[in-house]
């Protein structure tokens, strides 16, 4: 069998408690190209933004498209729907998921969790121990086409992996251990409000890299809590 590996990074700029993130700045980039320039060096070659079909997302879709990443436009409210109808348009398996929240996401977490899942014979993979907003999670094709078929719940058609992670015994699931010098599961790095992108920007300040990597965050988060105690 011939496997397709694909990211799909889902995102849009309707935002209920930071409307726009994916547009706001963190340095040089805005939260998107962030996330995308990441997944670029994740060393899976085929990146897909799954968005919305509403006009405010079309600057989101120039984005991905500037940078070389393939897009689907589907439903705003469906989004396993939307996120399922992209790993089919592209003929993903397995399929990798990201979010647009998450400006520092870990590159080489991709690489592990398609290990993982190859290893394993899992339906689903996610890994333990990584900082808030820098972990992946990997599935295979047939268990996401499952879920979308299945999931009837707003929250399951909203978040996308939960009906697979709430049924043990129809899924394979498997949790691996981040590497040690990327475990910190107290630093969060991921923006969901204000306050997020505030704390974010100071990060990568004190880092001073336009990408730093995981590690250098989690080395300045620890170096501020210790100022700040």
């Amino acid at each position: 069998m011939n496997l397709r590996p694909g990211i799909i990074l889902q995102a849009r700029y309707a935002s209920t408690r930071l409307p726009g993130k994916a547009l706001e700045r963190i340095g040089r980039y805005t939260i998107l190209e962030h996330c995308l320039q990441r997944l670029l060096g994740s060393g899976v070659t085929r990146i897909v933004l799954a968005t919305t079909t509403r006009p405010e997302d079309d600057p989101l879709v120039e984005t991905a498209r500037r940078t070389g990443v393939l897009v689907y436009r589907g439903s705003n409210e469906d989004v396993l729907g939307r996120f399922a109808a992209a790993a089919e348009t592209y003929d993903l398996d397995p399929v990798i998921r990201a979010t647009g929240d998450n400006p520092a996401v870990d590159p080489g977490g991709a690489s592990r969790l398609l290990q993982a899942l190859a290893r394993t014979g899992a339906d689903y993979v996610q890994e333990s121990g990584l900082p808030h907003g820098a972990a992946l999670e990997a599935m295979t094709a047939p268990a996401l086409h499952y879920a979308a078929s299945a999931a009837i719940t707003p929250y399951d058609r909203e978040h996308v992996t939960t009906f697979i992670k709430s049924h043990p015994a129809t899924f394979c699931l498997r949790t691996i251990a981040a590497p040690p010098a990327l475990t910190d599961p107290s630093l969060s790095v991921t923006v969901d409000t204000a306050e997020d992108l505030a704390w974010v920007r100071e990060l990568f300040d004190l880092v001073g890299s336009i990408e730093p990597a995981v590690s250098e965050l989690i080395a300045a988060g620890r170096a501020q809590r210790r100022e700040v105690a």
